[in-house]
């Protein structure tokens, strides 16, 4: 029996077979904690210091810039609360931040949270491609900013935002900059120095480590509170004992993300997205894409709008293609898409959107493939009036 062909790698990618050799010596022989002086610990704190320094060599930082977590949403509270806590801390009040209104729940759930405690939150929109101007943030800047969040690239459409100018602006200004990096970092060359950001958030299990592990970058000289008290792991800001064979293989994935990126594979995986783009508009008058064309969105993502039905219901005719409609967090929500919405497009035109991401393991059969199935199961349902 053929398996549905893949194009969800937005939601979640398989483990690359290479990273799940690099855990499981660290689920066996390596098991000791980290923290012990003794043999077992010495081998568990050897392979989270090269996994450390495998992801510091991806992001363009330094290993210690780096703290482990369980993943993005983690990433993204410690990034938010940690620095609005710290400007209580130190007498400031919670301030104000900015962000805007097409980010990834965990940054916009954490933002009306803080506003529960206080903190006044500016939610920025964007333009018919998704995108924030950098005037705009630049425009909502108050004397008592204490933070700015804007993800790199948008989970459901792929658009990367003007990211360096709001870092340089911000820089200028003296208001620390945080950059949701989630869905670009492994599908694209992303650089902390060239972002500008003082923190980053990095999630393994969109760039084919397991599910449970991520990171944030903290720039040197920048102080948040931890969320998590403890034994004072992670340069005290998120204690527990450390979570070894994942870390390292986070590492490990970032090391053939590296590898992937300086071989062409972002080259490549735009040539297959345009290949599906191109085959499914030549099929369906009037699909229409939504979010940027060209460089300013990921090489792999494609969110397209299919005239006269709802993208769910074409999505569950072709069971022999595993994609989505949006955010994968979203999922059995047969709500239009808020990103889309955001975007100034119609409700009826958001309804019939799905989101088709490529990966690692696509190829030209499998895009043909799916093309032919979206197409004629579209042409079905139209046919058949059941849009």
């Amino acid at each position: 029996m053929r398996l549905p062909v893949y194009l969800d790698y937005n939601a979640t990618t398989p483990i690359d077979p290479a990273v799940t050799a690099e855990i499981l010596p660290f689920l066996t022989a390596h098991f000791g904690n980290a923290s012990s002086s003794h043999s077992y610990g010495q081998g568990a704190a050897a392979g989270m210091a090269l996994g450390r320094r495998r992801l510091a060599a991806l992001l363009g930082c330094q290993p210690e810039q780096l703290v482990y977590t369980a993943g993005g949403s983690e990433s993204d509270n410690l990034a938010l609360k940690g620095i609005v806590f710290a400007a209580v801390a130190a007498g400031r009040g919670p301030g104000h931040v900015i962000t805007t209104q097409v980010e990834h729940p965990a940054v916009l759930a954490a933002c009306r949270w803080l506003e529960s405690l206080g903190c006044a939150v500016t939610y920025l929109p964007v333009d018919g491609f998704g995108l924030v101007d950098p005037d705009a943030v630049r425009a909502a800047l108050r004397p008592d900013t204490v933070l700015v969040s804007v993800m790199h690239a948008n989970n459901e459409t792929g658009a990367l935002q003007p990211v360096a100018a709001i870092g340089r602006l911000c820089r200028e200004a003296g208001v620390l900059c945080h950059c949701d990096a989630a869905q670009s970092v492994g599908k694209t060359h992303v650089h902390v120095d060239s972002l500008q950001v003082d923190l980053l958030t990095v999630v393994g299990h969109k760039m084919y480590a397991p599910k449970g592990v991520g990171a944030l970058y903290v720039r040197p000289g920048v102080h948040l509170l931890p969320l998590v008290h403890g034994g004072g792991q992670e340069h005290g800001l998120r204690a527990g004992t450390e979570n070894i064979p994942y870390m390292a293989g986070l590492g490990k994935a970032a090391e053939l993300c590296q590898d992937a990126l300086a071989a062409g594979e972002e080259a490549r995986l735009a040539g297959l997205r345009d290949r599906l783009h191109l085959a499914l508009d030549a099929a369906i008058p009037g699909l229409v894409l939504n979010g940027p064309s060209g460089p300013g969105r990921l090489p792999n993502t494609l969110n397209v709008s299919f005239p006269g039905v709802f993208g769910a219901d074409l999505l569950a005719a072709t069971p022999e293609v595993a994609a989505s409609t949006g955010a994968a967090c979203h999922a059995g929500d047969v709500r239009p898409s808020a990103t889309l919405l955001a975007m100034g497009i119609t409700a009826a035109r958001a309804a019939g959107a799905a989101r088709l991401s490529l990966g690692r393991w696509s190829n030209e059969a499998e895009i043909d493939l799916a093309a032919d199935l979206l197409a004629r199961r579209w042409a079905t349902l139209r046919r058949t009036g059941q849009a």
